[in-house]
C-alpha cells in the first residue's frame, strides 16, 4: 500500500475512527488515525497525506482552527470536515476556509467511500494535468470549450490517443459532447486529412443500418435501384465513428466485429469482399458494462472496440466551464439573430451554475438561443431564463436575488444622492460583521436576519 493515497483520520472518538477505518478498508488506501490537534499537525508536518478526515470538536482546539492552519501553510491536503454538530452555517464556513466537503454524522459507509473516492479523483486529476502541462492550460480544444480539471485530462488523452490506429470508445451523458470529442480525436491525428464518416446506431432503423455501414448492391433489396457505397468505403483512410453502438442488432454486431478484425466487408446483395483502412471510434450514453451484462452489446465487440476509453464529464461537474460555454453561445447567437446581448447579469449566472443541467451541453446551447431569439437586451436577466431555470428558486430566494428597486428617504432625498439599494444592503452587511469582529452568526443576530442569508449574499460577491 506504499503508492496507495494516504488518509489521516483526526478523530477523538475511538470507535468512531474504527468505523471510518473499516469503511475504507476495502478501498485501496492507507489510513492512519489521531484524537487532537496537536497531534494532527505533527503527523502532517511529517508527512502530508492527501487526504484527511477533520473533525470539528477535538480535545484541544477546533477543527476549524487545524484547517485554516492546514490552508495557511499551503500543505498539498485535501481535508473533508466531519462533525456531529452540522448545519448550513458551518457548512459554508469550513468551505470557505478551505475544505474541498463536508458530512454530517452519523455517515454511512457508501456515503464516506464515495466522497473519499471523489475527492482522490478530483485530486488524481489535477496531479495528472500538472504533471502533463506544467503551467499551461488550454480554455478550448477542436471545438471544446472549457479550462476545467475534467476536461483538461480529457484534451490529455485525445492528444495520447489520436496518433494512433486504436479504437476509442467514448461514454458520458447525452449531451457531453460525444461527436465532438470523436472529431478532435480525428483532427488531431494523422488523419485529419481524411473521412470523417457519423453514424447514430439508434437513429437508422434496424432493416437499413446494415446498407447504411457496408452500402448495398443495386437489387439487393425492395428500393435498392442503384448501387450505395456505406459508410466503411466512405471513411476509407479516415475515421468511421458510430455513436451510440449499443442500439445496433446483434447480428449486424456479428458482421461489425468481423469487419473490424480483418478491415473487410461485403456489400448488402454482394459477393466480392472489400478492404478498407479504418479507424474507429464508438460512444454509448450508457455503462457499456451493463449492456454487455443485459445482452444489449456483444462482450468481444466491446473489448475489441474498447482500447481507449474517454470518459466526458457532465456539464454539472465543469465549474466555471459553465458560463465560458453559454458566454460562448451568447455572443454567437447575439451576432447571429442580431440583438444587443453581451453579457449575463449577476443574478442569471447563479442560476446558470446552480441548475443541475441534465441535459448538459446540448441544453445549455438551446436555452441560450432561446434567450437570444425571444429577447434582446444587453445583458441576460432572470426573467428572461426559459424553464425549467426559472423554477428552480423559491420565492424568497428569488425576491433576493431580483433587482432591488431604489429606496428614497422622503426627508432628506433631494439633498442625498440616490444609491441601488442592493449597494446600502452590501454596506451594511460589511459594517456589521466588521463590528462583530467576523462573527457572521452575531451580525445576523443584529441584521434580526438568518445567519444563512448573509453566507449566502457572500457568496454571489464573491463569485463576482
Amino acid at each position: 500500500m506504499i503508492d496507495a493515497p494516504y488518509i489521516l483520520i483526526v478523530e477523538d472518538s475511538i470507535p468512531q475512527a474504527r468505523l471510518f477505518t473499516e469503511y475504507l478498508a476495502t478501498e485501496k488506501v492507507y489510513t492512519s488515525h489521531v484524537t487532537t490537534g496537536a497531534e494532527a499537525r505533527a503527523a502532517i508536518e511529517s508527512r502530508p497525506p492527501d487526504l484527511v478526515l477533520l473533525d470539528l470538536k477535538l480535545p484541544d482546539e477546533d477543527g476549524t482552527d487545524v484547517l485554516k492552519w492546514i490552508r495557511d501553510k499551503h500543505f498539498p491536503t485535501t481535508v473533508i470536515i466531519i462533525t456531529g454538530h452540522g448545519s448550513v452555517d458551518v457548512a459554508v464556513d469550513v468551505m470557505r476556509n478551505g475544505a474541498e466537503d463536508f458530512l454530517e454524522k452519523p455517515t454511512n459507509a457508501d456515503r464516506l467511500r464515495t466522497t473519499v473516492n471523489n475527492q482522490l479523483e478530483k485530486r488524481r486529476l489535477k496531479n495528472l494535468v500538472e504533471d502533463y502541462q506544467s503551467n499551461f492550460e488550454r480554455d478550448s480544444y477542436h471545438g471544446f470549450i472549457g479550462s476545467s480539471l475534467p476536461m483538461q485530462a480529457v484534451y490529455r488523452i485525445i492528444d495520447a490517443a489520436a496518433p494512433s490506429k486504436a479504437s476509442v470508445f467514448i461514454t458520458g451523458e447525452s449531451g457531453t459532447g460525444k461527436e465532438v470529442c470523436a472529431e478532435a480525436i480525428h483532427a488531431q491525428g494523422i488523419r485529419a486529412g481524411k473521412p470523417f464518416i457519423a453514424l447514430n446506431c439508434g437513429a437508422i432503423p434496424k432493416d437499413l443500418m446494415e446498407s447504411e455501414i457496408f452500402g448495398h448492391k443495386k437489387g439487393a433489396f425492395t428500393g435498392a435501384a442503384t448501387e450505395r457505397l456505406g459508410a466503411a468505403s466512405q471513411s476509407d483512410g479516415g475515421t468511421l465513428f458510430l455513436d451510440e453502438i449499443g442500439e445496433m442488432d446483434m447480428d449486424l454486431q456479428t458482421k461489425l466485429l468481423r469487419f473490424i478484425q480483418t478491415g473487410s466487408f461485403r456489400k448488402v446483395g454482394g459477393t466480392k469482399e472489400e478492404s478498407v483502412d479504418v479507424r474507429f471510434i464508438c460512444a454509448t450514453n450508457r455503462d457499456p458494462l451493463e449492456a454487455v451484462a443485459t445482452g444489449r452489446l456483444r462482450e468481444d465487440l466491446y473489448y475489441r472496440l474498447h482500447v481507449v476509453p474517454v470518459q466526458l464529464p457532465a456539464l454539472r461537474e465543469r465549474g466555471d466551464d459553465i458560463m465560458a460555454i453559454a458566454n460562448h453561445f451568447l455572443l454567437s447567437y447575439a451576432k447571429e439573430e442580431n440583438k444587443d446581448f453581451r453579457t449575463f447579469s449577476p443574478q442569471a449566472e447563479v442560476i446558470l451554475r446552480r441548475y443541475d443541467w441534465p441535459g448538459n451541453v446540448r441544453q445549455l446551447q438551446n436555452v441560450i438561443r432561446n434567450i437570444a431569439v425571444l429577447h434582446n437586451d444587453e445583458q441576460v436577466q432572470i426573467y428572461h431564463l426559459p424553464p425549467p431555470l426559472d423554477q428552480t428558486l423559491n420565492e424568497r430566494e428569488l425576491s433576493q436575488l431580483m433587482p432591488k428597486q431604489t429606496v428614497i428617504d422622503e426627508p432628506s432625498a433631494a439633498a442625498r444622492p440616490i444609491r441601488p439599494l442592493a449597494t446600502v444592503e452590501r454596506e451594511t452587511i460589511e459594517h456589521a460583521i466588521a463590528a462583530c469582529e467576523g462573527n457572521v452568526p452575531k451580525a445576523a443576530s443584529l441584521l434580526e436576519v438568518s445567519p444563512s442569508t448573509i453566507y449566502r449574499k457572500k457568496q454571489v460577491w464573491e463569485i463576482h
